[in-house]
């Protein structure tokens, strides 16, 4: 064999070594980016995931920050409602006139003498307006009482006695109160039937 023969020969087993490894080479290149690109697509599809999700939280949010709003303004609206309703209770209560006036005013004033001793000299306060009815309405009574002055008030009286610590308070605006928080669900019911 001849030196060129053997050079040949090395040359061509370099020729095909260097073959192998390229193909190796490339084989290990594509598998390579391959999974880059596998990886990448599962890198996309999670970061699309997140944003996906994050989309919803925030719209969950927002539907949600509506939905109280809507109820607030909801029930500012109801508040606003029933505060005129209560409004017009208490003007129509307030107009009660003549014999009605007459005849309620001295059942409260009855049921609020009752709470005195016979013997106790009462004071007794009313609206300005019910001063002549009042009055006379005492004028009734066996018991000691004179008109003491004004109070604020829709009608019906305020007796207090100066030996006793009891005030009572029968006026138009403590049964008013005491029937708006006894039926304020019915009448809420009434008017925001749903």
């Amino acid at each position: 064999m001849s030196l060129d023969t053997v050079v040949e020969d090395i040359r061509d087993e370099a020729r095909a070594r260097a073959e192998d490894i390229k193909a190796e080479a490339e084989e290990k290149a594509d598998a390579i980016v391959a999974e880059a690109e596998q990886d990448a697509d599962e890198i996309r599809a999670e970061r699309e995931a997140e944003v996906e999700s994050t989309i919803e939280q925030e719209r969950e949010q927002r539907v949600s920050s509506a939905k109280l709003e809507a109820k607030q303004a909801r029930l500012e609206a109801r508040r606003t409602v029933l505060a005129d309703v209560r409004e017009d209770v208490e003007s129509a209560v307030a107009d009660i006139d003549g014999d009605q006036r007459e005849e309620l005013t001295r059942e409260l004033l009855s049921a609020a003498v009752e709470e005195f001793e016979d013997d106790a000299t009462l004071d007794v306060y009313g609206r300005t307006e019910d001063e002549e009815l009042l009055e006379s309405l005492l004028d009734e009574f066996e018991q000691d009482g004179q008109y003491a002055g004004e109070y604020d008030c829709l009608g019906g009286v305020v007796v207090e006695s100066e030996g006793s610590r009891i005030r009572v308070n029968n006026t138009f605006d403590s049964i008013v109160d005491d029937v708006w928080e006894q039926n304020l669900g019915t009448i809420s019911d009434e008017l925001f039937e749903q």
